[in-house]
């Protein structure tokens, strides 16, 4: 019965789009328009046919985010950590979909303040989330922000943590984010272009005021920038960044005299990345300045900021890409990755005594968490694997002494990490490089080519997805399938070169090298083509599409979840949120060089009359990173090329944006929807 239900047929209206004397015709342009009706109706159409498609997976869904609820524990809360003199947690209550706020004075046992209660602020609303939570520097109030549409555009507002009156101070279209001066009075927050959402304004409000009162104390003009505002561990300056993909440009003020004149760090200069944090009467940059491709470590003091003035601390190494450091007033600690490995290492600074923190599975994720607390001697960390729930842990720099604060549970009694074996193998590229791939499976799970595999990619940005674990995929692993993290490069894996090959005019080596990392797996007979499914999103969705058009064959399922597929009208239109930030990342197609490569790999620009996978489309229409037109679009286009009666399937969450539904529970009906389509498309061949 299924299938003889009618897929939607999107209608036809060519629209010529020209550039550089090349014209594309797109026939389906007319679906950006998120106030026609007729969109509205078509939208409504792909939701109806996907239910219907779906139906019989329905108990499967709700077995699936049932099994997947269990092992969460509701009642759980975060690990307190120490800022000024209270304690602060989120906390989660039985049967609610929201954090709860809460902070303790002194001790952490002390009696309990609530200082947000998200569940009843988002009582009758679709979509909530609080974000960007400052506490003023004597305790007493709290800066937040509210998005309810899900557009990350937040309402800005002020609550008195004593008396719990939320002031009548509220300025729209922010970040959400804001820096507190030392004087408890002056905010600073960035606001976002109305248009193209690109956050390019910083202002000064001072507490009382009307927001129209509010002093603009920086304008960023670079459309390809985007502008944002902290305040340093060491609380004494409030900083302002500006940053697009390969270049970086900080201003500093001292926290203790809000109304004097931001001044210029160090002047941009193309190329050139620096951050920066402050101890005692120095900075601390990290910067690729100077070719150091994987960044070092360089310093310079307060009154001599200009590049000129940096010298060495840590030199750059090839090997080894230097990521972060956390500074404590006897110690500083090196976030460091090689080989695509987390390390942590530990320095003194008065003797430079240093250590590395042990960590013995071959293929982990270990960070630096929330260490607020400057005069400590404790570093808090996370450590967990693809087979090792999230642990919290705090660590004695001096003693070396650790205590697991938090250890993740697993509910519902039938978890042992013994049962799982993880993995870190390399696969071939067409080009001679190795790609690795971390993999977990469970110990009974068959490597004959028989068992089902999803292989998973983001690969842009130099955004690393690190080995880690996750409840919600015990689902899969068992049910026997492999689940695969193909690092694939246009990540930062194997470090910034790793990024640089899969950007710009190396872009299609991200696309190649997780073909080549599936064709190695079957190879390995950790799966076969029948049994092979892929998934990514966003740019990850990107991914997925270029590998539906280039090699089909190979994947029987393939899930695309707020997929950026359009990429060369969406970067060719600068009034789309955050298009001209991209250019960086992607060419700027306005020259022809960009223009043509970009062509060449476009999902929605090459696909073509084939055969294609199975295929599960995901959006939502708040979407402001990747408009919900894209993936529209691209199915439409889709439908009218397939050569084959396999399952298109197009859900849009009309209520949600790019992080999809915003409730803790209702998030996992999301990945039980994708799931049940895995298990699904399993069943039937079997």
């Amino acid at each position: 019965m299924q299938r003889e239900l009618k897929a939607p047929s999107a209608k036809k209206i060519g629209k010529q789009l020209i550039k550089h004397n090349d014209i594309r015709t797109d026939d389906y342009y007319w679906l950006n328009d998120r106030e026609n009706p007729e969109v509205i109706a078509f939208l409504e159409q792909e939701n109806a046919y996907y239910e219907a498609m779906t139906a019989h997976t329905k108990d499967l869904r709700e077995s699936l985010f049932l099994e997947m609820k269990s092992r969460i524990k509701e009642d759980d809360s975060s690990v307190p950590y120490k800022f000024n003199d209270y304690w602060y947690a989120t906390r989660y209550e039985v049967g609610k979909e929201y954090p709860i706020f809460t902070r303790r004075f002194q001790k952490e046992d002390a009696e309990e303040e609530i200082m947000f209660n998200c569940n009843l602020m988002a009582e009758g609303l679709d979509y909530f989330n609080l974000g960007g939570l400052s506490i003023s520097p004597n305790n007493e109030l709290a800066a937040f922000g509210v998005d309810t549409v899900s557009r990350r555009q937040y309402t800005l507002q002020i609550k008195n943590l004593h008396t719990q009156e939320i002031y009548a101070d509220k300025i729209e279209n922010t970040t959400g984010s804001a820096v507190w001066a030392n004087d408890n009075k002056t905010l600073f927050y960035t606001k976002k272009d109305p248009v193209t959402l690109r956050s390019n304004n910083i202002y000064r409000h001072i507490l009382g005021t009307a927001p129209e009162e509010d002093e603009l104390v920086f304008h960023e003009e670079d459309e390809t920038f985007t502008t944002f505002v902290y305040k340093t561990k060491s609380k004494e300056f409030i900083v302002i960044g500006s940053s697009s993909t390969l270049t970086t440009e900080f201003q500093i003020l001292r926290a203790d005299n809000p109304n004097g004149k931001f001044q210029v760090f160090s002047k941009r200069v193309r190329g050139m990345e620096y951050s920066l944090t402050h101890y005692k009467d120095n900075f601390y940059i990290l910067t690729n300045m100077d070719g150091a491709t994987n960044f070092k470590l360089m310093t310079t003091p307060e009154d001599q900021t200009e590049s000129e003035h940096w010298v060495d601390f840590i030199p750059h190494r090839e090997e080894v890409l230097l990521e972060d450091i956390e500074m404590f007033n006897e110690y500083y600690v090196l976030s460091e990755r090689e080989n695509g490995l987390n390390k942590l290492k530990i320095v003194r600074w008065d003797t430079a005594e240093s250590y590395y923190l042990p960590f013995d599975n071959e293929t982990y994720t270990a960070y630096v968490g929330t260490n607020p607390d400057f005069d400590t001697e404790i570093l808090r960390y996370g450590y967990n694997s693809m087979t090792t729930p999230s642990s919290v842990i705090d660590f004695n720099m001096r003693t070396m002494e650790k205590e697991i604060k938090k250890e993740q549970e697993v509910l519902g009694g039938e978890f042992d990490k013994e049962n799982y074996i993880s993995e870190r193998i390399w696969a071939p590229a067409r080009d001679g490089k190795k790609i690795p791939i971390s993999l977990v499976y469970h110990k009974n799970t068959k490597l004959d080519g028989s068992s089902p595999l999803l292989q998973y990619a983001y690969g842009s940005y130099g955004h690393t997805i690190d080995p880690y674990f996750s409840t919600v995929r015990l689902s899969l692993l068992d049910r026997g399938f492999v689940y695969t993290i193909a690092h694939v490069r246009g990540g930062e894996y194997l470090g910034r070169k790793w990024y640089e090959e899969g950007r710009l005019l190396n872009k299609i080596n991200t696309f190649t090298d997780f073909i080549d990392c599936s064709q190695f797996l079957i190879q390995r007979k950790y799966t076969s083509a029948d049994h092979l499914y892929a998934s990514g999103g966003s740019a990850g969705g990107l991914l997925m599409g270029a590998i539906v058009n280039m090699c089909p064959e190979i994947y029987h399922g393939v899930i695309a979840a707020v997929p950026f597929v359009d990429v060369l009208t969406t970067m060719l239109d600068d009034t789309i949120p955050l298009t001209t930030g991209e250019y960086d990342e992607w060419g700027n197609p306005n020259e022809k060089e960009y223009y043509d490569y970009m062509k060449s790999y476009s999902p929605y620009d090459n696909v073509s009359r084939q055969l294609q996978p199975n295929m599960l489309v995901i959006t939502g229409f708040h979407d402001s990173q990747v408009q919900y037109f894209e993936p529209a679009k691209w199915v439409a286009k889709l439908r009218d090329n397939k050569l084959d009666n396999n399952l298109l399937l197009f859900n849009i969450n009309m209520d949600a944006g790019h992080g999809g539904a915003s409730g803790r529970f209702e998030s996992l009906r999301e990945v039980a929807k994708e799931y049940a389509f895995l298990l699904d498309l399993e069943h039937k061949i079997r």
